[in-house]
């Protein structure tokens, strides 16, 4: 009963918690009006590693709340998507990134194989979105426009879904996956604030 209890709550909480994540990186970047920090090449990489990893669970019916919170979190990269393309001045680039992700969002349940070779290199993917994130902090010197609350916030989200995923399926690669995103996420989040300008150490 305590661990069905648990389940619910990792479950429900991260679900939650998703619904709102990219809220604080959507709401520093209206308020600064730029995208000064904010790696373009992450988010990219951030949305195929959370397309591949939810096309995954529903091709192997897994339950559906160990993967709800991803179309919500979709959504949420398109908004922040358009916003960096916006206060970049390449708009018109989202057309071509929509017509790539689709296309390849209708690909990868073709084939068995296919699905399970993108899951396997799902956890490179989503680590090398971390990585490049890291690399615009450590080169710009400068996180100003990243929100520190929306990495720490997708650090809880790993850590509930690692057990969360020991609880349901078992799944060695679902769990590889997000032990390491935790601790990128942590890295990130770290990095976020150790650069943040002293005047403003708030999001």
């Amino acid at each position: 009963m305590d661990g069905n209890l648990s389940l619910h709550v990792a479950n429900f909480s991260t679900l939650f918690v998703c619904m709102v994540l990219k809220f604080p990186q959507i709401f520093v970047l209206l308020r600064a009006r730029a995208a000064a920090g904010v790696s373009l090449n992450s988010l990219l990489l951030e949305l195929l590693g959370f397309i591949v990893f939810m096309s995954y669970q529903m091709y192997y019916e897994y339950p559906p709340l160990t993967y709800l919170e991803y179309p919500i979190l979709i959504a949420q990269d398109v908004i922040v998507l358009l916003l960096i393309l916006h206060y970049n001045r390449n708009l018109k680039h989202s057309l071509i990134y929509a017509a790539l992700f689709v296309g390849g969002w209708q690909l990868l349940t073709v084939k068995k194989w296919v699905i399970d070779l993108a899951m396997s290199l799902c956890t490179l993917i989503s680590g090398s979105s971390k990585l490049a994130q890291l690399q615009c902090l450590w080169r710009s010197k400068d996180s100003g426009q990243v929100s520190s609350l929306t990495w720490a916030l997708a650090t809880y989200t790993c850590m509930a879904r690692i057990f969360t995923t020991i609880i349901t399926t078992g799944d060695t690669q679902v769990l590889v996956r997000f032990i390491v995103m935790t601790i990128l996420n942590m890295w990130v989040t770290a990095t976020v604030i150790y650069y943040k300008p002293q005047a403003v150490k708030q999001d």
